[in-house]
């Protein structure tokens, strides 16, 4: 276990643009081979290179591809899950209706087109491939896309119904089209199908497994599942039922659980494995140079924060309760602990310039960016300990934050930890098992955590799960009626100026309550050997691995 720091509180200082001493003394000091401080310099320009194509390599077919994850995924089911990992894995079996591209573009995977919608936006029309199988054999058609939807929408504990919207009837009108039919209209439909909601799954498989159909999910895809060992690895193999089996080439692929940083990337240069996903900023560039590998990078929508509990004493997605802390109910407290922190010397200075500054949900590369939903909470350390004093709470005061156990994350945090004690605060580090947190999040049983969301094409896939009252990923149980109307109208629009207007208004709502505190924005480092190509990585953060091959080395 990294070491915790216990922080002593400081005289303020005057706003710059440097890392306090406290700081850097918990980088220079803390986990292991950490880099030395460095001055704050702009980060550089990255060039995005999202795949390694197969084009001009000579593929060698079959073979078992394995890939080093960096976290053990949650279960395997698409109505339930909420770890970016399942996704890595899920996305080589459940092929979803709708997919992006490299540039973050909606194309059809077991749609045929975009969805036909009315002109009054409550009937939307899908169009179905008609020559898809699953895995078990069961034909893929409107009813078992209706009947997949159905258990998103219904089945207790799903994390799904949210990303749906105010969904009326689903009807499997034709044998290859689907038709939903909204009470309002509800503009993120399709970018949601584009996601685990829009996974298909054997309506046999789930009558026969019920709830335990993650154990052993059956899908449409290139690979099928085959086996899972607690902690170690899961499998898949190749599906003989895909209705594009000429574009698989491999047999199969392992995903192994490697928590380490450093040990994905010894596997790597020995080769052990093919593909390895999160990448340390503390390694790459080293890694970029070495013969025989290579990094495939690419910005991402989604951000790393700081969740604060403030009412979530049941459970996600239950009403919200009472925590009786100035932390949970003095919104005052929480602006300041925003304005402790230094946003872009903490991630310039921990990750090497790799990743970036994050303020809001809307990653400033998404089309419905704007003013508002790039606005940041002003760092002003002096200013937060004097808003500390005015709350009347005792200083320096005390918060827990739980975070993952993996080398970076620790290492971002104890940098946190000591510079937010100029801002009157002293914080207590509590490292948990990634998988572990996510149940803890779930249940509401945190003083703060910090935890990661990949991101979505649309801004309803990052705010409403999480700000509106009862979202499914709402883990701060959070709850203002102004931000849920906004959220709602936001998605009752297809007007794209409006809803960048709407959500900027949320974000400006949310600065002022700080439900949750926006750090930063990774920088998606997945790397691979030469021998393989066909992987890509998206700006959703999900590694792709369906169409990969081994290849024959050049020179």
């Amino acid at each position: 276990m990294a070491p915790i720091f216990s922080p002593s509180p400081s005289k303020g200082r005057p706003g710059g643009r440097s890392l306090p001493a406290a700081a850097a003394a918990v980088l220079a000091l803390g986990l292991t081979a950490c880099a030395p401080i460095q001055a704050l310099e702009p980060a550089p320009e990255r060039e995005n290179v999202p795949s390694v194509e197969l084009e001009g390599k000579t593929v060698v077919d079959g073979g078992n591809l394995v890939m080093a994850l960096s976290a053990e995924p949650d279960r395997l089911d698409p109505t339930t899950s909420s770890s970016l990992y399942t996704r890595y894995v899920m996305q080589t079996m459940c092929q979803k209706l709708y997919d992006i591209d490299a540039e973050g573009t909606l194309v059809p995977q077991l749609a045929t087109s975009l969805p036909d919608i009315s002109p009054d936006g409550l009937t939307v029309s899908i169009p179905l491939r008609s020559d898809a199988v699953f895995a078990d054999g069961t034909p893929f058609n409107a009813e078992a896309a209706r009947i997949t939807l159905d258990r998103h929408l219904n089945l207790e504990g799903s994390t799904r119904k949210g990303e749906l919207g105010p969904i009326s009837n689903i009807a499997a009108v034709e044998d290859n089209v689907l038709r939903i039919s909204y009470e309002k209209p509800f503009a993120p439909l399709t970018a949601a199908l584009a996601d685990r909601a829009g996974m298909m799954l054997s309506p046999a498989a789930l009558e026969q497994a019920g709830d335990a159909f993650g154990d052993h999910p059956v899908c449409v895809g290139p690979f099928k599942f085959k086996e899972r060992v607690p902690q170690t690895s899961i499998s898949v193999e190749r599906d003989p039922l895909y209705y594009d089996a000429e574009s698989v080439h491999l047999d199969s692929i392992d995903y192994r659980i490697m928590t380490d940083a450093n040990i994905r990337a010894a596997n790597l240069r020995s080769g052990d494995v093919q593909v390895a996903d999160t990448i340390s900023p503390q390694d790459v560039d080293a890694l970029v140079k070495e013969k025989g590998l290579g990094v495939l990078q690419i910005g991402s929508l989604g951000y790393q924060a700081l969740t604060v509990n403030i009412g979530n004493v049941d459970g996600t997605g239950e009403p919200p309760g009472t925590i009786d802390t100035p932390l949970a109910m003095d919104p005052a407290v929480r602006t300041a602990l925003s304005m402790s922190i230094d946003r872009e010397a903490l991630v310039n200075t921990v990750f090497n310039s790799w990743y970036e500054p994050a303020c809001s949900p809307i990653s400033p590369d998404s089309p419905y960016a704007s003013a508002m939903s790039g606005d940041c909470v002003e760092f002003d350390p002096e200013g937060a300990r004097r808003l500390l004093e005015e709350t009347g709470v005792q200083l320096p005061y005390p918060i827990t934050l739980q975070v993952t156990n993996s080398p970076d994350t620790l290492r971002y945090a104890q940098a946190l930890q000591a510079a937010v004690a100029e801002g009157g605060f002293e914080l207590t580090i509590q490292p948990v098992e990634y998988s572990t947190l996510l149940d803890v999040q779930t249940r509401g049983d945190f003083d703060s955590l910090q935890l990661g969301w990949s991101g979505r094409i649309d801004p309803h896939g990052n705010m409403s799960n999480f700000l509106k009252t009862g979202g499914g990923n709402n883990y701060s149980g959070y709850s203002n009626p102004e931000v849920d109307r906004l959220l709602t109208e936001a998605a009752q629009t297809n007007d794209m100026e409006t809803r960048t207007r709407l959500y900027g208004e949320v974000v400006k709502q949310v600065h002022v309550d700080n439900p949750i505190l926006y750090l930063y924005r990774v920088r998606s480092l997945t790397g691979y050997t030469d021998n393989v190509a066909g992987i890509a990585t998206y700006p959703d953060g999900v590694v792709r691995l369906g169409g990969a091959a081994f290849v024959e080395e050049e020179g």
